[in-house]
């Protein structure tokens, strides 16, 4: 497949109210599949919303058919692939900040937020347990990783998820806005819109990020959506602050031009990177007895 089209979800939900906020994702999941969309994209914890605390027990699901929460989600991944995000609780009642990639009936993927803010006005170490993995998976339309806020801001989940096979890399985010400026655009908008086009441009990757927006205790999220492409050129971006599901089409063979004159993927030297990474590991254990 030589190009698909994204729908980007960019709403505001309902904090702790999952009954509402599913009612929504399956509205604006009809919507995007009879718009013509191959894939909508929620933000983080769409389902929840995001200054839970002690409600995260209570709102949790998990990534199943026989799951009341994710029934119909999976069943309406029939007519276009969906990628949500949630409280999972896992087997051993541990909660995870989490995304799902539904797809053709099917849980494709799950991904467990594996950095925790816990600084500043973030709390989410508290509550939530982290994530140990950061896979890559096969799509109909290519093979995809998915990550979510924090974890996209440190180097090496995306340059895990680029060495596993990942072309298409898939941001959630809840990014509340922060530092005004004089320029018409917050400080955390600025700083997040560089980080995801440099990664693009890095890892000669699609960089597809949903953020959500309203206000929450407090908290006003920005929106903004934005698809940068393999040479880290914006495609396009949602407004800031209303919500919005912006469609964008990817050109898949924008992968194959902008590698074969950019070849970093080629060149990329994995096994220096293994021993480096030893020896250092190695030096910090040796030295942790000082």
């Amino acid at each position: 497949m030589s190009n698909m089209t994204i729908a980007l979800a960019q709403l505001n939900t309902r904090l702790g109210d999952v009954p509402a906020n599913l009612e929504k994702h399956l509205s604006w999941i009809d919507k995007a599949a009879t718009d013509g969309a191959d894939l909508i994209v929620f933000p983080e914890l769409s389902l929840t919303g995001y200054i839970l605390q002690d409600l995260s027990s209570q709102v949790a699901c998990k990534p199943r058919a026989d799951d009341p929460v994710f029934a119909p989600l999976i069943k309406a991944s029939q007519h276009v692939d969906i990628v949500v995000g949630f409280v999972e609780e896992d087997v051993r009642s541990r909660f995870f900040i989490s995304a799902a990639y539904l797809s053709k009936g099917e849980v494709l993927h799950v991904h467990r937020k594996v950095y925790l803010p816990t600084y500043g006005l973030f709390d989410e170490g508290r509550f939530f347990a982290l994530g140990d993995s950061v896979r890559a998976f096969d799509t109909r339309f290519g093979r995809m990783g998915i990550l979510i806020c924090e974890d996209f801001w440190h180097t090496s989940p995306p340059y895990l998820l680029w060495l596993d096979g990942a072309d298409i890399f898939l941001l959630l985010s809840s990014s509340p806005g922060r530092g005004l400026t004089h320029d018409p655009q917050l400080e955390s908008s600025h700083w997040v819109e560089h980080i995801n086009q440099a990664y693009a441009s890095m890892f000669t990757s699609f960089v597809v990020h949903t953020n959500r927006v309203g206000f929450e205790d407090g908290l006003h999220f920005w929106g903004g959506a934005s698809v940068y492409d393999p040479a880290g050129k914006l495609i396009e971006r949602a407004p800031y602050f209303d919500e919005n599901m912006m469609q964008v089409k990817l050109d898949l063979n924008e992968l194959h031009r902008v590698r074969a004159r950019l070849p970093l993927l080629r060149d990329e030297r994995t096994g220096l990177m293994q021993r480096e990474l030893s020896r250092i590991l190695t030096d910090e254990n040796r030295n942790s007895g000082r």
